[in-house]
């Protein structure tokens, strides 16, 4: 039997019925970076995370209560010492105690195939997603945008946060949902959370939605927006880089009318890579974000000033407003200011919240903020 287990490819294991080691083969240490010894008397979740163990203890019930007291072809999601995800294949059964009791479980697992783990993953995340859209998981932090020389909120960003997400970022979701085949299914549910609580928001100011140029494609969309509680000319779609835009002329035609009867366009994070410029060059927006990576140190990189200049330069020649994305430092704001940016966010102005009453305090910090910095632009200075 020893034989067996040194030159087996799976993993032999036992746990109690708390779902502690008690056993383990040494091709733990192959697959999972654990040695025997390291696992036994340690909880599963030293291999699972709690997520997914909740899952496949869900899954392993399901079985048992439609085959009986054993299991076999469960794909469980596990994670390595180093992090990495590892998808296993599992079987196993109830171990009865010597009083006929349950006394824990026994099986073994074996690595997947690398199509079948890819399969697997897609699924998971298909699931996920769909239980985020489904059970409304979606919350909505709006980021203040000011006009820089009068300090009022002009306009706000709505940011996408995930309830209870102690796990991957907002993007990593997103990014996921498109390689799920569900990516406008996402966009429109953060759309839809967004506009709901842009109901909130003084009538004043517009909101700026996230969205892929893919999903501007879905004929759901102006049934959406038109829909909300905001009319058109309050709202701007901000074009993401999430996915490549190979032709401009269908995604023209589907915003043309919606931009007619008041509808703004923006693209998000020019500057930080080609297709954002493509963007900016061939869908002619109303708004041009330029990407942190162009703000951040300006005022002490002449490079960085040049640049901007020609942009907001650009701006003015096509009708376009620029829009100076994260500004953390006084000196980067008298930079941008200098240059003629008219309009600003970043965590100096105002940091995203997800709660109402925070919005005057952005305005009053804020305000005070631009006066005296708009008062010292007035004195001589650096030929920005």
């Amino acid at each position: 039997m020893d034989m067996v287990l040194r030159t087996s490819r799976d993993w032999v294991w036992a746990v109690d019925d708390q779902w502690n080691f008690t056993f383990s083969s040494r091709t733990s240490a192959d697959l999972l970076g654990y040695s025997p010894a390291e696992l036994i008397g340690e909880p599963c979740s030293i291999v699972i995370d709690p997520d997914d163990f909740t899952r496949a203890l869900q899954d392993v019930n399901a079985a048992l209560d439609r085959e009986g007291p054993s299991w076999d072809g469960l794909t469980v999601r596990c994670r390595h010492r180093d992090g990495s995800i590892v998808w296993m294949d599992v079987a196993g059964g109830i171990r009865p105690a010597a009083d006929g009791q349950r006394g824990g479980f026994d099986g073994t697992s074996r690595l997947l195939s690398p199509e079948t783990a890819k399969e697997a993953s897609a699924s998971r995340s298909r699931t996920l997603i769909r239980e985020m859209i489904d059970g409304k998981l979606l919350l909505t932090a709006f980021q203040p945008i000011h006009g820089l020389a009068t300090g009022h909120v002009i306009g706000v960003e709505a940011l996408s946060r995930f309830v209870s997400d102690d796990g991957p970022g907002t993007e990593y979701w997103f990014q996921e949902a498109a390689a799920v085949d569900l990516a406008a299914e996402l966009d429109f549910a953060a759309l839809t959370a967004a506009l709901t609580a842009a109901r909130e928001l003084p009538p004043r100011i517009y909101v700026a939605l996230n969205i892929s140029p893919v999903t501007c494609l879905d004929p759901r969309l102006p049934g959406i927006l038109e829909g909300s509680s905001l009319p058109l000319d309050r709202i701007v779609l901000e074009l993401t880089e999430r996915l490549e835009v190979q032709e401009y002329g269908p995604l023209i035609a589907a915003l043309a009318p919606l931009r007619e009867y008041g509808l703004r366009i923006a693209v998000d994070d020019a500057g930080s890579g080609f297709a954002s410029m493509r963007h900016v060059l061939h869908v002619r927006p109303d708004i041009i974000k330029l990407d942190r990576s162009l703000i951040a140190g300006i005022d002490d990189d002449q490079g960085q000033r040049a640049l901007c200049a020609a942009l907001v330069e650009f701006a003015r020649q096509i009708g376009a407003t620029i829009v100076a994305e994260g500004i953390e430092t006084q000196a980067e704001l008298a930079a941008v200011i200098g240059l003629g940016m008219t309009a600003g966010q970043g965590y100096l102005l105002g940091r995203p919240s997800v709660h109402p009453r925070e919005w005057a305090t952005w305005h009053e910090a804020s305000t005070q903020e631009l006066r005296t910095q708009n008062e010292c632009s007035a004195a001589p200075g650096p030929p920005w």
